[in-house]
């Protein structure tokens, strides 16, 4: 990474490619000097300073959720490709590892191919491994973020449940399925932003990103199996739909930005393992990396807060109509 390098002499501010860390100042040259370091490791630091009228920022650093595949990795990969670091976090390091319910169809997609297509895009990424339903290890993954990068600017909160109960009707939906499709759903993710908020405060300001679905505000054209989904995943989303929009009135004036994702339908490697890309045909489909794009242009373009902050935004629609993904749709 790029250190800079700012001598206690007379010299100036210069940039210099080494991978120790290096920071000292020289009062002539430097203004204006701000360190937020919530944790530091060896070569990994944030540092934000203007010489002679120039501001310099060294990194920027995204966390995105569920990034083994499908979704995650589109948003982790987009971020990448806009200069973000990106800590990443799922239940599957390994592609290769996962399967379906049944434990025997394989869903492919893990941490390590995401990191490494990260890598590709001349960005740093770092796997956490995190289940949505064990707290402690939603809690540390935040915490491993912080302490490898120094900070977290932007956190997509992309990671659902996967388990038994979001495709069941009123009737065959129970108390456990409820409490787990909540818990992955919404309290894992408030949990998270609880957890760092006071650290986005006292850096000045962060960039939380919701991924929900129109599950929460629409009715299914048919029942399960026909284009519809479960109660008990439409309940939860609804709840989470709700907390963006109140982020923004209580913490908005601290510099904290929240948006809603309806990403509509898309076409993911797990859809593809249950065979059931093509059920939801009354609804337009989109590839992940459409997605992607809309939640890179999001946190980047400064027009977008004015527009969109605390609501929901419709994916596909602003992907299209700003031409964010090349060649699609076709």
């Amino acid at each position: 990474m790029m250190v800079y390098e700012i001598s206690l002499g007379s010299g100036s501010g210069r940039k210099r490619s080494e991978s120790k860390e290096v920071v000292t100042l020289n009062s002539k040259s430097v203004r204006k000097i701000f360190l937020v370091v919530l944790a530091i490791k060896p070569h990994n630091f944030t540092l934000e300073f203007e010489q002679e009228g120039e501001k310099v920022k060294t990194r920027k650093v995204a966390f995105v959720t569920g990034a083994s595949r499908g979704i995650g990795r589109a948003c982790a990969v987009a971020l990448a490709q806009a200069g973000y670091d990106v800590a990443v976090s799922a239940r599957t390091m390994i592609d290769g590892t996962a399967f379906l319910d049944d434990g025997v169809t394989p869903v492919s997609g893990g941490l390590d191919t995401t990191v490494d297509q990260i890598r590709a895009a001349g960005q740093e990424g770092h796997p956490i491994q995190m289940d949505l339903l064990d707290r402690h290890s939603v809690i540390h993954a935040a915490d491993e973020a912080i302490e490898h990068f120094g900070r977290i600017d932007v956190l997509v909160n992309n990671a659902i449940y996967q388990g038994p109960g979001a495709m069941l009707t009123i009737e065959e939906l129970d108390d456990t399925n409820l409490k787990q499709l909540f818990e992955g759903n919404v309290f894992a993710q408030l949990g998270l932003i609880r957890h760092l908020l006071p650290a986005f405060i006292q850096q000045g300001g962060a960039t939380i990103v919701n991924m929900i679905s129109a599950t929460a505000f629409i009715n299914p054209p048919g029942k399960i199996g026909s284009g519809g989904w479960g109660v008990g995943y439409a309940m939860s989303k609804s709840a989470f739909e709700r907390v963006a929009p109140l982020l923004m009135v209580e913490h908005g004036d601290e510099g904290i930005v929240t948006y809603n994702i309806d990403p509509g339908h898309v076409i993911t490697e797990r859809q593809v393992a249950k065979r059931k890309e093509k059920e939801y045909t009354a609804f337009p489909s989109a590839p992940p990396e459409a997605i992607g794009a809309a939640v890179a242009w999001l946190v980047e373009d400064p027009r977008a807060r004015d527009e969109y902050a605390g609501t929901i935004v419709n994916a596909q629609r602003e992907t299209k109509r700003r031409g964010l993904l090349p060649g699609w749709p076709e």
